[in-house]
């Protein structure tokens, strides 16, 4: 299952009143699309907008946000009052509304046209009128949505639409996934556990449990000719770091995470999960951990998460969504907190898991190796090493505080270890925590930031956070402005 960029489509909306005449109208919508046909060729905006009808009345409000409703590929709506449009007749049309809003504060012209400004110029172009009257019945309603302000022709502004198009990607993806879980949580940890109830009435996932026994059957059932094929591809793919093993004896541990890959991949597909989350202390009839497995399903766009860590697998599921087709992307993975180096003036983080890191991620050579894995009691394990991207990204962890969802994001700087690590036989990371390492740490502490994580290259700590208001939950930001008194303060309030 490869992500694949949808063809997914943002209405253009924009409100006038019946007012001046239908010459006044026609203005209003050839402004309209103007502005469409030049966003969508500036190159700044990942997806097409579509342009609607200029919206008079209550009736044609409310069946245009209907009709984008029940359209799969309407991913959001940009509003943009080009003339004054009385509030009263969006409120119905806003309350049915369930597609990500965007109000649009610009204007026609850039600048005010001196010499020949007139009431009838003013009485067209007076978006700083109907766009408060719009902004006013949205702060009544508490309707949540995103505001760009700026002339529409800014790079700046519509860098912003674009950015919050791909937000809005993860609300609507959202409500479409679906997490198996493999056995449950780690014994007695906390941080990896939530209200799956809570989740899906927030979020809109679905997680559901098999036990382990289910998978085994369906890897089980894979055919030797289908794993020699994988397995294949794998050789071609990856180097092959022997290290001492005999050739064959290493293959059949390679084939044996093909056989994993193949097996999972299948029940996947057919029960139609996005994400999924497996435990090293519930393996059953599985030979190996999966490790290479899992990385290859989370390289295909799965969500992955170790120990039961549902919120997690779900969190890079749709991380993932958002990311497809941005340029230049560096990747998405799971991660987790493992070490730190605390030698002044080369603090960080070391970030990585026993085997499942994602190698979208990865810089340079990307290798399979097999060693000894104690947990899981199982035979070793095949699983791909490399190291991360050096460059800024962010982490985030996904938290249930028992009466509210938060989401931490920490704005981090991935940089190289000082030295390699050759007995480490896992792909790794390493970053330090915005503003500083101490300070970094210590919020992330503070907030009950989890010791899993989803990081990508690809997202802004803004764009990320849109989504947290969206869906409606508490969301913290740990960047190069913070400071303990002032989150203090913030985690009170």
């Amino acid at each position: 299952m490869m992500l694949q960029k949808r063809d997914y489509k943002f209405w253009f909306c924009p409100g006038s009143v019946d007012l001046y005449g239908d010459e006044e109208i026609r203005i209003v919508t050839e402004h309209s699309r103007k502005i469409v046909d030049e966003m969508n060729q500036s190159g700044l905006v990942p997806y097409e907008i579509v342009l609607k009808p200029t919206l008079l009345t209550n009736e044609n409000i409310r069946k245009t946000f209907n009709a984008a409703n029940e359209d799969e590929n309407c991913a959001g709506v940009i509003a943009w009052m080009h003339m004054f449009s009385p509030a009263k007749s969006w409120m119905l049309g806003l309350k049915d509304l369930r597609k990500p809003l965007l109000h649009l504060h610009t204007q026609f012209n850039e600048e005010i046209p001196y010499d020949t400004l007139d009431m009838g110029f003013i009485n067209i172009n007076q978006s700083a009128h109907g766009d408060r009257e719009f902004a006013y019945m949205l702060a009544r309603m508490k309707k949540e949505h995103k505001i760009v302000v700026g002339h529409w022709k800014s790079e700046r502004v519509q860098k912003k639409i674009g950015d919050w198009m791909i937000t809005a990607i993860g609300l609507v993806e959202s409500n479409h996934l679906r997490v198996a879980r493999f056995a449950d949580n780690m014994l007695n940890v906390a941080d990896t556990e939530g209200d799956k109830v809570e989740a899906q009435l927030k979020f809109g996932w679905e997680v559901d449990t098999y036990t382990i026994v289910d998978a085994a059957e369906a890897v089980n059932a894979v055919s030797q000719s289908d794993i020699n094929i994988l397995t294949d591809e794998y050789y071609d793919k990856y180097g092959i770091l022997l290290e001492g093993r005999d050739p064959q004896e290493f293959r059949r541990h390679v084939e044996e995470q093909a056989r994993i890959e193949i097996g999972f991949e299948r029940f996947l597909e057919e029960k139609k999960y996005q994400a999924v989350v497996t435990h090293f202390g519930q393996l059953g009839g599985l030979k190996q951990l999966p490790g290479l497995a899992m990385q290859r399903l989370m390289g295909k766009g799965y969500g992955f998460a170790a120990e039961g860590d549902w919120k997690t697998a779900a969190m890079l599921r749709i991380v993932k969504l958002m990311t497809v087709g941005v340029k230049d992307a560096k990747g998405t993975s799971f991660m987790e907190d493992y070490t730190y180096n605390l030698v002044p003036g080369k603090e960080g983080v070391l970030e990585t898991h026993m085997l499942e890191i994602c190698p979208s991620i990865a810089e340079g050579d990307i290798n399979i190796r097999v060693n000894p894995l104690g947990l899981g009691n199982r035979e070793d394990p095949a699983r791909l090493v490399f190291t991360a991207k050096e460059g800024d990204a962010i982490a985030s962890s996904l938290i249930d505080m028992g009466d509210h969802f938060r989401l931490v994001i920490n704005d981090i700087t991935c940089k190289k270890t000082e030295r390699p690590m050759p007995n480490l036989p896992v792909a790794t990371a390493f970053w330090t925590p915005k503003p500083d390492f101490l300070t970094g740490v210590e919020a992330w502490l503070m907030t009950g930031g989890a010791h899993h994580t989803v990081m990508t290259y690809d997202l802004t700590a803004e764009q990320l956070g849109d989504w947290g208001d969206a869906m409606g939950i508490e969301v913290v930001y740990i960047d190069e402005n913070t400071t303990i008194r002032q989150l203090k303060k913030e985690l009170k309030g």
